[in-house]
């Protein structure tokens, strides 16, 4: 194997690693904006994780994060506006990142 067949694999495997963090953080961010949407509904104790559930179910529809965006905007509606929504996410998104680069 050459220098550019290690340099090759490396950077596959940089991006697949890449990749794999990526999903694991949206998806906790997910999950972090459910608990949190679950709180204002009122929700407690085993109500809250089958809304987890109801919103992980949600984010298999289409790819990307806006299908769980809209569930919550529309669980929401007269609770929180679109844009605090998105902020929470973009707030629990960075939470997630900085949880998984301090466990690896």
């Amino acid at each position: 194997m050459d220098i550019f067949d290690e340099r090759e694999n490396a950077f596959e495997a940089k991006f697949a690693h890449d990749q794999e963090m990526q999903f694991k953080a949206e998806a906790r961010a997910d999950r972090y904006l459910a608990i949190w949407a679950a709180g204002l509904l009122g929700k407690t104790g085993d109500e809250v994780e089958e809304y987890v559930r109801e919103v992980i179910r949600a984010d298999l529809k289409e790819p990307g994060h806006d299908d769980v965006i809209s569930k919550i905007v529309k669980d929401l509606e007269g609770l929180a506006s679109e844009e605090e929504i998105r902020a929470k996410r973009r707030e629990f998104l960075k939470k997630a990142k900085a949880e998984l680069l301090g466990e690896a």
